[in-house]
């Protein structure tokens, strides 16, 4: 038996980090379910956790606010035992519209919820993972987009921006916590079948921009999954800095 695997995954109640848990759970991690809103969705996933023979904690914690994130780290440390892993898969898009059309509230909110959260919960596991500092080690992966590189016009240019600010992160911290024990690495999915889209206001964004996928469709949260669990797995020990695009060719 290798030692247990405690991984946070932060907005896993739903999406793409719902999809996470899921495949995390199937491969015997215990999971921390994070959440800001819908504890019912959370709690729906840590029983699927659950039922694939796993631990599940779900705990409700804006990850946009430091002192929340420090709780959320120290009860799944708590109730579950040290971290290991850490998935920053919390985000949203909230509007879609030229830059000059967007609110300034809406851009601090989607520079917060994707950027300012990541670096946040990162910063969070390295304090506790690192093995400079005490820690047995452990894997970051957080969920960027196509958009940091496509850069979004005329749907979510702020988005864009944040979420090229994440695959910064990904490279600098990687480079940072490389000899201490702690890998650092980023999936980059292209449209992906979730509420995002809703929630910014076009459900049927992913069907629309299907045609331009070269393999003719959207991607859905189950696309993304292994990749994040390959990247926290053993598999990838010498995988670091590195940055997945899931496009379906995009």
């Amino acid at each position: 038996m290798g030692l247990s695997r405690v991984t946070i995954v932060t907005g896993g109640g739903r999406g793409i980090g719902a999809a996470v848990v899921a495949e995390l759970a199937a491969d015997g991690h215990d999971v921390v379910v994070n959440y800001r809103e819908d504890a019912v969705a959370a709690e729906g996933m840590a029983e699927t956790a659950r039922a694939l023979g796993v631990r599940a904690l779900c705990v409700r914690a804006d990850v946009t606010r430091p002192d929340e994130v420090s709780g959320l780290f120290d009860r799944a440390a708590a109730e579950l035992g040290a971290v290991t892993g850490l998935v920053n898969s919390a985000g949203a898009t909230l509007h879609l519209a030229d830059l000059a059309d967007t609110p300034v509230d809406i851009m601090r909110a989607v520079v917060d919820a994707n950027l300012l959260s990541a670096l946040l919960c990162s910063r969070e596991a390295v304090r506790r993972m690192s093995t400079r500092r005490g820690g047995a080690g452990g894997a970051i992966v957080s969920v960027s987009s196509v958009a940091a590189t496509s850069g979004s016009p005329h749907e979510y240019v702020h988005y864009a921006a944040a979420k090229a600010g994440v695959d910064a992160m990904t490279v600098g911290l990687a480079k940072e916590v490389a000899a201490e024990g702690v890998r650092v690495n980023a999936v980059s999915p292209g449209p992906v079948e979730t509420r995002i889209h809703a929630d910014a206001g076009e459900p049927g964004r992913p069907a629309r921009l299907a045609a331009s996928i070269p393999m003719g469709r959207a991607g859905v949260p189950g696309d993304v999954a292994p990749a994040i669990r390959w990247l926290l797995s053993d598999e990838a020990r010498y995988v670091t800095g590195a940055n997945v695009k899931i496009t379906g060719g995009l």
